[in-house]
């Protein structure tokens, strides 16, 4: 198994692409709709930097499930493209650089392809061959777009 990895999850959405931007260029919105922000009720989490876009980030510490790690927004083009890198501390180091891009469909709707990549060490890999990450994670990514949409579609 390759240490190298890319998953990418495609849903078109029923907001608006500015909805949609909305929620994902503030982190504070993230406990919306975020899968991974329900593995863990007292998650602590740290809001710091530019309150949104470019600059923003946010860390957590949380239980065994959610671990530990943090966001930053890199680079964003409003209504089109947040990216994030995702660095994980705990349950495993890992850098996982995050790209979202928004494509419009129409007035009212927006294709959201979320892709992440990044290098697994040896106990990923491993553990990969026998959890099949990649479909988990695929998975929780595929949750969050549909919450996701849910959320940007009330606040528009």
């Amino acid at each position: 198994m390759s240490s190298e990895f890319s998953i990418t999850r495609t849903a078109v959405l029923d907001a608006p692409a500015p909805a949609v931007f909305a929620q994902l260029e503030d982190f504070r919105n993230w406990k919306k709709w975020s899968f991974w922000e329900k593995t863990d009720p007292a998650m602590q989490r740290t809001f710091t930097g530019a309150e949104r876009g470019v600059g923003a980030h946010y860390a957590w510490s949380g239980n065994a499930k959610a671990g530990a790690g943090s966001m930053e927004i890199v680079d964003a083009k409003a209504g089109r493209q947040v990216v994030i890198e995702l660095k994980f501390r705990k349950p495993f180091k890992a850098v996982n650089p995050t790209v979202i891009s928004l494509n419009p469909v129409g007035a009212d709707r927006t294709e959201v392809t979320w892709q992440m990549t990044g290098t697994r060490g040896p106990v990923m890999r491993l553990l990969t061959r026998v959890v099949k990450m990649d479909d988990v994670l695929a998975q929780q990514i595929d949750d969050g777009l549909a919450e996701l949409g849910r959320v940007a579609a009330a606040g528009s």
